[in-house]
């Protein structure tokens, strides 16, 4: 009768144990030559789910890099058409034009702009003209 009882304890525990995830931490997972769990999934906080938002002073210009121009004009200015003419590009609706535009670097020190901050989509004309400008204010 005590072998039987034993027996039975035994055979509970062992069902114990087997029954137990066999997880465990992943350091004991190691030292028993098994591979590590992957990460665990978790929920994202409230936190991790509120909008993220831009520092104050940084601007965005999706079409390019902010530059700084001498001079900023739309495109039906007299010397403006002139300058366009010459150069070979026409433009079929009035847009704004910059003109001696050079990028500046935002965040870094000492890089201002004395004239126009402005966002240009097209600057494939080496910084003398830039077409489809939108002026913007960078608050440095």
């Amino acid at each position: 009768m005590r072998a039987s009882i034993v027996f039975a304890f035994l055979a509970f525990v062992f069902t114990l144990v087997g029954a137990m995830p066999s997880g465990g931490s992943n350091a004991r997972r190691l030292a028993e030559g098994l591979p590590p769990l992957p990460p665990a999934r978790r929920s994202p906080t409230p936190v991790e789910l509120a909008p993220r938002h831009k520092p104050s002073g940084t601007s965005q210009c999706n079409s390019g890099p902010v530059q700084c121009c001498n001079k900023v004009a739309s495109s039906n200015d007299k010397g403006i058409k002139q300058l366009l003419g010459l150069l070979g590009i026409n433009l079929s609706a009035t847009q704004t034009i910059g003109l001696n535009c050079s990028p500046i670097g935002l965040g870094l020190g000492g890089n201002s702009c004395n004239k126009q901050t402005v966002c240009c989509q097209n600057n494939g004309f080496n910084g003398l003209v830039s077409i489809g400008c939108s002026p913007i204010n960078l608050k440095l």
